[in-house]
């Protein structure tokens, strides 16, 4: 027995040493043929490889260089975005080919939230609490982007958010840093795979780094401003769970942080980035953020730019030419050096030596396998799937839902036949056509009437914004809408934003539903049916009235592709709703930035003493709280406990509650843990979300959950800003939601 243990062991050793070897290899392999270009390489050449340029496919800025095609063949670009299909890649590829060293061309995309088939948006991903799914929506993108022609992604974007006026809080996961992170590492891998030499994997670029998420009045492109403990503690630690993960790129911020723009910011993109936290890969620019220091104020004119740019380091120009028209000049003028140049240059090649595209520049231009792949059938099912999980019933007042078999439905809303809002924001090269509304998903399954009922505003000026046609008549269609509620046993009320008033350069002010839409709300209750409102939208909305008025509320975000299938199963019951927000809803636009994880003041609330800290005209609390969520069903919790009163340092403590579906149907329920460091160093959060567990229940089922904590989950960045846990008393909160939980103490010794 010794005899074969050992030699099991000796099989294991040599296996380890085998697949070290072989990638100490390729590591060798890479790295001489990379010297050996740049060897060959003139400085032009090197330049090149660093200007990254949109093609004519798909504009997303406010301007673009029309002789990209020339800069392809003369080997002044060395990445190309908004360009797909393997046709059109093949073609500008073919020019590449052209030039004197023949180095492919890099294929980037704004690939967020699905390629072709369009998943729903991250924010109503993230209400999934399902990372194998999250993952899952990220690999099959990155089969259909790779299949068309794409090497890289411009994702995922994990800027923590706590301001909803923000519009690109809809591209992110919400307001949560530890949650933020464990998206993080699930995107990461889904887009990458295990291997990023095989043809269905793409590159990742986590962005935008940094702190973008916490834009001033939740302006977009606004100034940042915060401590290093706020960085350290609540936004930073999502891009570094990117970078752990192996991201392959990094994307830099509008923002300024400590007053230097991100792009020219050496202490971020080079001390912390590379320095702290061990990036290998390379860091490429948002959209002309290099040309917008200058309005900054950081520096005079393009020349100043390029040089701070690259030496913070930056290694590749989105569009914005700079390091085309200057750092030639700078090299020259002996303001930057020809091993910074080499740097970055070798960075970009190694990102395409590590995709095969020196091996074969045409291995993501399968046509065949486009067809194949895109818009499958398992692909389209999996879309419908996790837009059912994306669904939250935020209020379901008397069982109203589901709805009764049978029953005659008048749909009514702006966005209940509207293709093109389904699948939101972002959505760059989905195909609105192609997508299901909820009429359609309804159609054939009830007794259904429709009405469109109003128009989605009536500014004017913001229809002009969102190029939406006003279809007029408005009080014919407000009349046609009530007359269908009247005749029906109950109306569905689509209503929310159009996906164009949400995302970047999305940002509003009032963030409740549009007065047109709120007029047509009202007049359809007054018809005296049950309502059921189900919002569409990229943000959390100001829902107060609506809460108080309105019997059932349904949050569907941008669902995608599969969204009108999608809320149907939900709307009846073929599908019981399990989504928990991940970004608190505020009662009013005043409580915002509004988040659960907050510190005490102190003079903390105290409803019979005037002078502490509250609002004179609305609660402190929100509409409805983090990690909130309802069911068709219900579910008890009971029986919490600890294994012991006392952590050692080098110890684990068990948390055990008892779940039960205590409703009439089958449900799934998502156990959430948090902790509260009662007294330390320095102010912490009344409440940490620090694990979750996502459980299925048969009706009158019960369950024991465990949890288990060590000292890591209690760490933080103390006085000195050492990353440490703190002996004393801690509180253990669980439960349905950030606010509904039962609690325990212990000590850390």
């Amino acid at each position: 027995m010794v005899l074969l243990i050992k030699v099991a062991l000796m099989k294991k050793i040599a296996c380890f040493i085998l697949l070290f070897s072989s990638a100490a290899g390729a590591n060798a392999q890479q790295s001489t043929f990379i010297r050996n270009l740049l060897q060959r390489m003139t400085l032009d050449e090197k330049i090149g490889q660093l200007n990254l340029l949109t093609s004519d496919m798909d504009v997303t800025g406010p301007f673009m260089k029309e002789n990209y095609k020339q800069d392809i063949l003369s080997g002044a670009c060395g990445a190309i975005f908004n360009a797909y299909t393997p046709q059109y890649t093949r073609k500008l590829q073919d020019m590449a080919m052209q030039t004197r060293l023949k180095i492919p061309l890099l294929f980037g995309y704004d690939v967020i939230h699905g390629h072709k088939t369009i998943f729903p948006i991250p924010l109503g991903e993230a209400c999934t609490w399902d990372m194998t799914l999250m993952e899952k929506s990220a690999r099959i993108a990155a089969e259909e982007a790779s299949a068309d022609g794409l090497h890289w992604t411009f994702s995922p974007m994990v800027d923590i958010a706590r301001d909803p006026r923000w519009g690109r809080v809809a591209e992110g996961v919400g307001e949560d840093t530890w949650y933020g992170m464990q998206v993080a590492k699930a995107k990461v891998k889904g887009y990458q795979g295990s291997d990023l030499a095989a043809n269905n994997t793409i590159l990742a670029c986590v962005k935008h780094f940094a702190l973008y998420g916490a834009a001033e009045a939740g302006r977009d492109y606004n100034t940042v401003d915060m401590s290093r403990r706020q960085m350290y503690q609540f936004y930073l630690p999502p891009y570094k769970a990117a970078v752990d993960a192996g991201v392959a790129t990094v994307m830099t911020s509008f923002n300024e942080i400590d007053g230097i723009p991100a792009t020219g910011n050496y202490w971020l993109l080079s001390e912390l980035l590379r320095k702290e936290w061990g990036f290998k890969g390379f860091v490429v620019t948002d959209y002309t953020s290099i040309n917008e220091m200058i309005p900054h104020g950081i520096v005079k004119d393009e020349y100043e730019a390029g040089a701070l740019a690259l030496k913070a380091g930056v290694d590749m120009d989105m569009q914005g030419s700079i390091y085309a028209g200057q750092l030639k000049k700078l090299v020259q003028h002996k303001k930057i050096s020809m091993p910074e140049i080499d740097r970055a240059v070798t960075r970009v090649l190694e990102a395409k030596y590590k995709l095969g595209l020196f091996s074969d520049p045409y291995r993501y231009c399968d046509s065949q396998r486009a067809a194949r792949q895109i818009m499958s059938a398992a692909h389209l099912q999996a879309a419908r799937e996790i837009a059912q999980r994306s669904i939250v019933l935020l209020k379901n007042g008397n069982n109203l839902l589901p709805l009764k078999k049978g029953a005659k439905v008048a749909l009514i809303g702006p966005l209940a036949d509207s293709k093109k809002d389904m699948i939101g924001n972002w959505s760059a090269a989905g195909d609105y056509k192609k997508a299901v509304t909820l009429r359609e998903g309804l159609q054939g399954r009830v007794n259904l009437t429709y009405a469109q009922g109003a128009n989605i505003t009536g500014d004017t000026a913001l229809l002009k914004k969102l190029n939406i046609t006003d279809t007029g008549r408005t009080e014919e269609l407000l009349q046609a809408a009530v007359d269908a509620a009247r005749k029906a046993d109950v109306a569905v009320l689509a209503l929310g934003e159009s996906q164009g008033m949400s995302g970047e350069a999305a940002s509003r002010s009032d963030i409740g539903l549009p007065a047109s839409q709120r007029r047509l709300l009202e007049a359809v209750l007054a018809a005296g049916k049950p309502v059921v409102l189900v919002l569409m939208n990229g943000r959390p909305l100001t829902l107060e009235w609506e809460d108080a008025h309105v019997p059932a509320i349904l949050e569907t975000w941008f669902l995608g592709t599969q969204a009108g299938h999608a809320i149907a199963d939900v709307l009846l019951g073929d599908y019981n709703p399990s989504g928990k927000i991940t970004m608190t809803f505020p009662r009013n636009v005043g409580q915002v930035p509004i988040y659960y994880n907050h510190k005490n003041t102190g003079r903390p609330l105290d409803p019979n003493n005037k002078y502490t800290s509250k609002y004179l005209d609305v609660s402190n609390e929100p509409l409805y709280p983090f990690g909130y969520g309802l069911s068709y069903t219900t579910f008890a919790y009971d029986n919490l406990r600890l294994d012991k009163n006392a952590l050692r340092m080098q110890d684990k403590l068990r948390v055990t509650v008892t779940v039960t579906n205590s409703g009439a149907y089958d449900g799934e329920e998502v156990v959430q843990l948090y902790i509260q460091d009662v007294t330390a160093s320095v102010t912490r959060p009344v409440k940490e979300l620090k694990g979750f567990q996502k459980i299925a229940l048969k009706k009158g089922e019960s369950r024991e959950v465990v949890f288990t904590i060590t000292a890591e989950d209690l760490k933080f960045y103390d006085r000195n800003m050492k990353y440490t846990a703190e002996p004393g008393a801690f509180k253990v909160f669980v439960g349905t939601n950030s606010r509904d939980v039962a609690e325990a103490v212990f000590e850390l010794q």
